[in-house]
């Protein structure tokens, strides 16, 4: 696995069905990421193959809004999204496991993410992907770990 991507994964006391049902309820995101603030489902939008939400992202720094595309949505199995449509792939996969559900998210900065962060940021693009690459490292297991928190207080 490349820096480019990474995952990381918990053991969730519920169902695979029940932990889908709360990962791909993205007006939720804001209770357990530590960057993404809020999500909501762009009109019409119920969480398909195809369907796009927008996220709002705070850091200390800077705030703003991201436009993503539902490109898994298989209840009990994967739910993922891909920012912008084609740049970042983020997502959840489901197994079950005894005592319950392994839960894994995986972030993977695509090459049109990659050129996309070339043609905005320039000569200081390295420095932006390697602040997104240690963003996915932290978060990922703060955010696995809050999910759990949740789905194991139902």
């Amino acid at each position: 696995m490349s820096n480019l991507s990474h995952r990381d994964s918990i053991v969730v006391r519920a169902s695979p069905e029940e932990v889908y049902d709360l990962v791909s309820d993205v007006t939720r995101t804001g209770e357990w990421s530590p960057v993404c603030r809020g999500c909501w489902w762009d009109e019409g939008a119920s969480g398909q193959v195809g369907d796009w939400f927008t996220g709002r992202n705070e850091l200390p720094d800077r705030t703003w809004e991201t436009r993503s595309q539902v490109v898994a949505a298989d209840r009990g199995r994967e739910f993922a999204w891909l920012v912008g449509g084609r740049n970042t792939r983020w997502g959840y996969t489901l197994e079950p496991v005894d005592g319950g559900t392994r839960l894994t998210e995986s972030w993977e900065f695509l090459p049109a993410g990659q050129a996309f962060f070339r043609e905005k940021y320039g000569a200081d693009a390295p420095r932006q992907v390697e602040e997104r690459i240690r963003a996915a490292h932290e978060g990922i297991p703060a955010t696995l770990a809050a999910i759990k928190r949740i789905a194991e207080a139902r």
